[in-house]
């Protein structure tokens, strides 16, 4: 049997799963109701940046197997539909809002034909997919509904998708089980685990690993703190709990904490739905997880005003990164820029320099001042900020550099940059969590 897909809503998320099912040689049809994105796919063009996700969308467009529309109607030949819509948290609370995804339940719904599958893949809160498949046993009793969380990492989200390091499903029985293993029949080949769970389980799945890894840097970040105090080094500390195989040495790089469109809003959502359910004390703990990493921001600031002055209004500062996290353009969220806007609401004239975020940066801060060329984001500065770890900025020159600056001042905000380096090149380099 050769299976039709759709992918509804065709974000980050929507785009990747959509052009990578195709490359799996699936008939896949994407809907969105953003008719400028879609216009954009259909030429097999990226609305935001995603190493390798270009070109696999260029070659999957030409092949005739992918499409994308704003015509809902077009899924009605689909078997199996994945929803990829965006859960962003309340305007008014820590709540996921999840209007896109029961909007988008609702818009397939009158398309969906006998024996159908609904793929869940957007992040809600525990709970949801039931609520939806009870919906849909009103609205289009001859489909089902599964939930099958993603775990892209932005910058490798072609290779998490094609060659992830688990399926999770969600399922309410076998039939359900046994579709999707015909949808990723290839990559169960390569020995991917297969994690069959309940509906809710598969839910809480996402936000309890991103809880989890969201603890981890803030807990970093907050042995960082304990190191400037006790002049220490948090670099050699996390090393050395690393190599506890317990622990693990991924995410133990201690900075400005994390960011962007996932881990912060899903640790609030899940605190607000552990309240819901009862299970508020269970949690409470993230909020000092969230606390620890708003907190690495403002120590930023206060490094700054410590190499400089209370009073920021006649120093100008150059920011290296923009975007939340290196080979994206993400902004949402973003450590980086937050801090770039914070220094230029306290007085500083700030230039922003990133290889892919300026101008969804400039859409966030429109008055930050933006340059695409390093040599003139730190030409006559007071202090250089490094916050996002792209490769560009660690193959920076110091001494090349420091003809250009007002006052050789850098502070490493990602523990990524040579320190011998910069301090041989006559630099003051500051970085958190590390003595001078």
């Amino acid at each position: 049997m050769t299976l039709t897909l759709s992918v509804v809503g065709c974000g980050y998320l929507g785009a990747t799963h959509a052009a990578c099912m195709s490359s799996l040689g699936f008939t896949v049809i994407g809907v969105d109701t953003d008719p400028n994105k879609v216009a954009m796919l259909q030429r097999g063009e990226l609305p935001f940046y995603e190493p390798g996700l270009d070109t696999l969308l260029a070659d999957q467009m030409k092949t005739g197997r992918l499409s994308f529309t704003t015509d809902f109607s077009a899924v009605k030949d689909a078997d199996i539909h994945f929803v990829c819509v965006g859960t962003p948290q309340s305007k008014d609370g820590l709540a996921a809002d999840l209007t896109y995804v029961r909007s988008a339940v609702a818009e397939i719904a009158p398309y969906l034909k006998d024996g159908s599958l609904v793929v869940g893949k957007s992040t809600v809160p525990v709970g949801t997919a039931q609520s939806l498949r009870d919906q849909l046993a009103k609205t289009a009793p001859q489909a089902d509904l599964a939930w099958n969380p993603e775990f892209l990492r932005e910058g490798f989200a072609v290779e998490d998708t094609l060659t992830p390091n688990r399926l999770v499903v969600g399922v309410a029985n076998d039939r359900a089980e046994e579709i999707l293993k015909q949808v990723y029949e290839p990559i169960i080949a390569l020995g991917t685990p297969w994690i069959r769970a309940d509906l809710p389980t598969a839910e809480l799945v996402k936000v309890a690993a991103n809880s989890f890894l969201a603890t981890k840097i803030s807990f970093i970040n907050a042995m960082a703190e304990v190191c400037e105090a006790a002049g220490g080094d948090v670099t050699v500390l996390a090393k050395a709990i690393g190599y506890d195989p317990r622990i693990g040495n991924k995410f133990l790089q201690a900075g400005i904490g994390f960011g962007g469109g996932c881990l912060p809003k899903d640790i609030r959502a899940f605190m607000a739905r552990a309240e819901e359910l009862g299970a508020k004390q269970a949690l409470e703990f993230l909020r000092e997880i969230d606390a620890i990493n708003l907190r690495a921001r403002h120590r930023v600031i206060d490094v700054v005003r410590s190499e400089l002055s209370e009073d920021l209004t006649k120093y100008k500062i150059a920011v290296l990164g923009a975007t939340f996290k290196p080979d994206s353009d993400d902004v949402r969220d973003s450590p980086a820029l937050d801090i770039a806007a914070q220094l230029q609401a306290a007085g500083a004239a700030v230039v922003v320099h990133d290889p892919k975020g300026i101008e969804p940066a400039r859409k966030r801060f429109p008055k930050l001042e933006y340059t695409e060329v390093v040599n003139d984001a730190v030409k006559g500065v007071d202090l250089i900020l490094h916050l996002t770890e792209w490769k560009e900025y660690r193959a920076i020159d110091p001494s090349v550099i420091s003809g250009l600056v007002k006052n050789k001042i850098i502070i490493d905000g990602r523990n990524m940059l040579d320190r011998d380096l910069w301090r041989n090149a006559g630099w003051k380099f500051h970085a958190l969590g590390r003595s001078d």
